[in-house]
């Protein structure tokens, strides 16, 4: 009597059965599982399908749900990514600015833009005053929106345009003293100020950053007195109209309410 299959059937013609390990179709006289090189004496080889015994047919239609279910996972992970970008939470997954931080002006200062959100200039276009102040301008909208990461992610590279500028005018030392400021360096900051006021002492920005880098070491008493000099020189410096204080006024203004305030 021909022996059947627990599927109800024979084997397929010209095998003697299936591999009891892997269930592979067995040839006729074979010593060997052609696909997993089990030996056929070891166990009775199988009289069933691979799909009846629970082989690749059955795993196969598992295994695309699995994978679909990982690309749906990773699609929706990526799109929660990018939103979580525009927080007001500056954490790990804000450290690098990118448009869905900063919406299209990012990407353009990223690489050298002026943050108006139009193409990006080639950055190696720029004149080293123009990159400093690229930089500069961009951390300081970091530093007014809290995103101390991203501070610190360009800071580096400002710090070193700045280092690389031929004869740096007082502005162009200033932006150096500010970023120092918010980076906290007051090292860098002092140098800077010190700077400004040994070619001008009156002038209102080396004032003003001489104050903020002395209480940044906890020199309240110096930056007392650079707040004296500076209420002292505010009017006539600022009747010479000059452009640097027309371009930072706010700061100034700023600084000299400061010096007002009693201790």
């Amino acid at each position: 009597m021909t022996s059947s299959n627990l599927s109800g059937g024979p084997p397929p013609s010209g095998t003697a059965g299936f591999c009891a390990a892997c269930g592979a179709a067995m040839s006729a006289g074979a010593r060997f599982c052609h696909r997993c090189g089990t030996p056929v004496g070891q166990g009775l080889p199988l009289t069933r399908t691979p799909a009846a015994s629970g082989g690749a047919g059955a795993i196969l239609p598992w295994g695309v749900a699995f994978v679909s279910l990982l690309a749906l996972v990773a699609m929706v992970a990526g799109k929660n990514f990018g939103a979580a970008k525009g927080s007001g939470i500056d954490g790990s997954a804000n450290s690098l600015p990118t448009q869905a931080v900063d919406g299209a002006s990012a990407a353009p200062i990223a690489q050298g833009g002026d943050g108006g959100g139009g193409a990006p200039p080639n950055i190696a276009n720029l004149s080293p005053s123009e990159r400093a102040n690229r930089l500069y301008t961009r951390i300081m909208e970091y530093a007014e929106g809290e995103k101390a990461d991203s501070v610190a992610f360009f800071a580096p590279m400002a710090m070193a345009s700045h280092e690389m500028l031929e004869g740096p005018t007082a502005d162009e030392r200033y932006h150096f003293g500010r970023i120092a400021e918010v980076t906290n360096a007051p090292t860098v900051a002092k140098a800077q100020a010190d700077t400004i006021l040994q070619a001008t002492p009156n002038n209102l920005l080396g004032l003003l950053l001489s104050a903020r880098a002395a209480r940044m070491t906890g020199d309240n008493a110096a930056a007392k007195r650079f707040d004296q000099r500076l209420l002292k020189a505010l009017e006539p410096e600022l009747a010479t109209r000059l452009p640097d204080y027309d371009m930072h006024r706010a700061e100034i203004d700023r600084a000299a309410d400061e010096a007002r305030r009693p201790n």
